[in-house]
């Protein structure tokens, strides 16, 4: 008789399933094209990205506020596939996701943005996913408590049968203070987190 798979696991995005930060890039990225300096159009960005993370605006709403506070002039038909296009595949952490066995119940948990969340949910790599809870759909981000509510929610599953896989201390904290097994992530120490997921999901 096959044995009920106890453990689980889900994971951020950023971080983890890229190499670098998102917004680290991005804003290197409109700096570059645009020939600004990358301090002022991050300081304007981090001002309000948070407006995005729970939802409270669209990616135009805050393109056009970065517009009049940084003077760049790049249109948003141009800035979209720009800032898509900053994202970097951590190419061994979808090797991971893939390979997880078929018992085991995958979510992820992240801080995220209109028309990003949408570009990731399209990707045939996400079909792995049982539970996806994005901040910007929720109207809450981490390290609250509530969106490790939601994602309890959504995967069905009490948090004590769930890792949480997150590359900010901050985030893992809020995690095990929930519930949820904390597992700290860092793409230089990859084959190290397999076998901590694999010990975990073998418990």
């Amino acid at each position: 008789m096959t044995r009920e798979q106890q453990h689980h696991v889900a994971f951020d995005w950023g971080g983890v399933f890229t190499i670098g930060t998102f917004d680290g890039r991005s804003t290197q990225n409109m700096a570059d094209r645009s020939g600004l300096d990358v301090e002022k159009i991050r300081e304007s960005y981090f001002r309000h990205i948070r407006q995005m993370e729970v939802g409270a605006w669209t990616l135009p709403q805050f393109w056009e506020t970065m517009q009049q506070e940084t003077g760049i002039t790049l249109p948003y038909a141009e800035f979209e596939p720009l800032y898509l296009g900053s994202i970097a595949d951590n190419l061994p952490m979808y090797a991971t996701l893939a390979a997880i066995p078929a018992g085991v119940r995958v979510g992820l948990l992240s801080n995220n943005y209109p028309v990003v969340s949408d570009h990731l949910q399209r990707d045939p790599r996400f079909g792995r996913f049982d539970a996806l809870v994005f901040s910007n759909e929720i109207g809450h981000k981490k390290p609250a408590s509530e969106a490790f509510a939601a994602l309890e929610q959504k995967m069905g599953l009490p948090a004590a049968q769930v890792a949480f896989v997150d590359d900010v201390q901050e985030n893992i904290d809020a995690a095990n203070a929930f519930g949820f097994h904390g597992i700290l992530y860092h793409h230089d120490a990859h084959e190290q987190f397999e076998q901590e997921l694999k010990n975990w999901l073998q418990g």
